[in-house]
């Protein structure tokens, strides 16, 4: 194989690839990443069995051909050339690499041994705008869960009925749910794992042209054009999130959502000292008290309300209520509660479609 391609085009081509590449795997073919070209294209492809990416960069073909080459080495080589065509020039498992006034020889492994990513038909697929998915995943992902106790957690679950599609996280402690509308009639369940989601995000482009989602019963691929993503799906039950999210409250705030992440980023900088970041809010009338107690002393932050309905005090995890108000666009909040045992349900004022559960700390007592 002979290819030459631009340095910065290359470059930008392996970052892409290297995010489907493990660094654990006890299989040294998955430490690379398979060039070969393909219909007058050149294809890199990085996989780790889980998540497989597929990423095409132009450039010109004096003989076609393949090889796998050590994906960190390939990538920190290419990085440090100048912006200049690369020669990439491949006999048996020898790779030649030519820029400017440099030149590396690498061995490279045979491309017959790299693993096959599935082949996905598009029998069941549907469109969505690349900014939409993004911001779907960006208000979703963090609450997924981080260990693997209860493996299906780690994933986010992405639900379409009836015209609609949900994306949805949840880790125990807290929920984060985001709606939209697509054209499509079927119904879809699948659960996603979050790491996928994440890389999915990484790579999309912040335009609202369609991006199209296939599935089979155990992978899901995002086409994003020039670049393609496998992922295996997750296996087992998700929990039924609807049961969690009820309309019912008696206690009502409207907030500003940045006087409230701001108040709370100041708290918890005391509660950094202890295991739980615990922040009490104390709501009564027209005032919210936020104040966090530790070793090293105390703080106490005021935030102007609308209040409906009951006092309450009650205390959160100061990082899952940053986590959740963070996504958030809106200026205003309104968050629900039912008793300081119950969970807060925080929607964005303007936008419907955004929901974020967060469960309470429990007081030993309450002060």
């Amino acid at each position: 194989m002979k290819i030459i391609i631009p340095q910065n085009k290359l470059s930008k081509t392996i970052n892409i690839a290297q995010r489907g590449v493990s660094n654990k795997s006890t299989l040294p073919i998955l430490s690379g990443i398979l060039i070969e070209t393909v219909d007058n294209k050149i294809k890199l492809t990085g996989t780790d069995l889980e998540l497989g990416i597929e990423t095409y960069v132009e450039g010109e073909i004096v003989e076609e051909g393949s090889i796998v080459i050590t994906s960190k080495i390939f990538g920190d080589i290419i990085k440090k050339l100048p912006d200049l065509p690369v020669e990439i020039d491949v006999s048996d498992n020898n790779i030649e690499i030519k820029c400017g006034h440099s030149k590396f020889n690498i061995v490279g492994q045979p491309a017959i041994e790299y693993p096959h990513l599935p082949e996905i038909d598009d029998e069941i697929h549907f469109q969505m705008p690349k900014d939409l998915l993004k911001l779907m995943i960006k208000q979703t992902v963090f609450a997924t869960a981080q260990d693997e106790t209860r493996p299906i957690l780690t994933g986010s679950l992405l639900e379409v009925e009836k015209g609609k599609v949900a994306l949805v996280s949840l880790d125990g402690y807290r929920l984060a749910l985001k709606n939209a509308n697509v054209d499509y009639d079927k119904d879809i369940k699948v659960v996603i794992p979050g790491k996928t989601l994440m890389e999915v995000n990484k790579i999309l482009d912040d335009d609202d042209v369609n991006i199209n989602i296939k599935f089979t019963s155990s992978h899901v691929l995002f086409d994003l054009g020039e670049t393609v993503i496998i992922s295996r799906l997750l296996e087992g039950q998700f929990l039924n999130y609807k049961d969690i999210i009820r309309n019912e409250y008696n206690t009502k705030v409207k907030v500003k959502t940045k006087d409230l992440q701001e108040s709370i980023e100041r708290a918890s900088l005391l509660t950094r000292e202890g295991r739980n970041n615990l922040v009490k809010f104390d709501i009564e009338d027209d005032k919210m008290i936020i104040t966090s107690n530790s070793e090293i002393g105390n703080v106490q932050e005021e935030v102007d309300i609308e209040l409906e309905g009951d006092d309450l005090k009650i205390a959160f995890n100061s990082k899952y209520m940053l986590d959740g108000l963070k996504v958030i666009d809106d200026d205003n909040i309104v968050m629900n509660l039912v008793s300081n045992v119950n969970p807060c349900i925080i929607n964005p004022v303007e936008d419907k479609n955004y929901t974020y559960l967060v469960l309470p700390v429990r007081l030993a007592e309450d002060h």
